[in-house]
């Protein structure tokens, strides 16, 4: 029975800690900065769109 109790409690201490964080995207915004292209970069379409992605993500995160 006591194992049974002490699986419990560490079952919720994991689940309340899992996703437990100091706010809305501080990780993210500790690492990530914007993608600044020059005019000699050639990027294909699908780059282009990843970097634009990327770009949005931070400026709604991290503004």
């Amino acid at each position: 029975m006591r194992s049974i109790a002490i699986s419990a409690v560490s079952l919720m201490a994991l689940l309340l800690t899992a996703c437990g964080g100091t706010g809305r995207g501080t990780e993210y915004c500790a690492v990530a900065r914007p993608i600044y292209t020059s005019r000699a970069d050639v990027l294909t379409d699908p780059t282009a769109r990843q970097v634009l992605a990327h770009n949005e993500t931070w400026a709604a995160v991290c503004r």
